[in-house]
This record gives C-alpha cells, structure tokens and sequence, in this order.
C-alpha cells in the first residue's frame, strides 16, 4: 500500500489543523490504519489508530484534542487535530497498525509555533 500525507502546515498554538492521508494499493478498508509522528530527535510513535471497524485510540498525550477518522469509499483516513501545542510539532505520518515498513511516505509537516 502507498500512503500518501498531507495537510500540515504552520499554525499557532490552540490553533487546527486536518491532515488526510490517500492511500493506493491494495484494499484499504481491511486494515486497521496508524497515525505516527516524529519530532526531531525523537523516536516515531503512534499518536491515533483506527480499526478497520472505524474504533479509534490515542495516544495519552493527544486523548481529546485529536480525532482520526476513515472513508472506506475515498481510501482515505483523516487526522483532525485541535488545540495544538507547541510539543505536537513533528513530521506527521501515516500507515497501517501494525505498520509496514514499505509503507512509509514522506510525510507531513506540522509546526507549532507563534
């Protein structure tokens, strides 16, 4: 599967953002699908999931400001987030659960910053 995120970009803290992540390849709706991120420095770790069944779960530090969705029609999964810290700014990626290590895209940049 090709996976491709987008929708980053510069905002201001307590600001939002929606990232959207298409994927290509084969069927998408059947896997359970990751938002990960990494900031500089650190290690990449898994902030949303949600299950092939449209279940979700986060990560403690993003628990009510982000949201993660799926249209199963589009091939596509959506990151919502909101009330953005400063700590949430990394390179945002996204991929199956588990991941796939062939899977990985470029990834999308999200600053944090006033």
């Amino acid at each position: 599967v090709q996976l491709q995120a987008s929708g980053g970009g510069l905002v201001q803290p307590g600001g939002s953002l929606r990232l959207s992540c298409a994927a290509s390849g084969r069927i998408f709706s059947i896997n359970d699908m990751g938002w990960y991120r990494q900031a500089p420095g650190k290690l990449r770790e898994l902030v949303a999931r949600i299950t092939s069944g449209g279940s979700t779960i986060y990560a403690d530090s993003v628990k009510g400001r982000f949201t993660v969705s799926r249209d199963n029609a589009r091939n596509t999964v959506y990151l919502q987030m909101n009330s953005l810290k400063p700590e949430d700014m990394a390179v945002y990626y996204c991929n199956m659960y588990p991941f796939s290590v062939g899977s990985w895209g470029q990834g999308t940049l999200v600053t944090v910053s006033s």
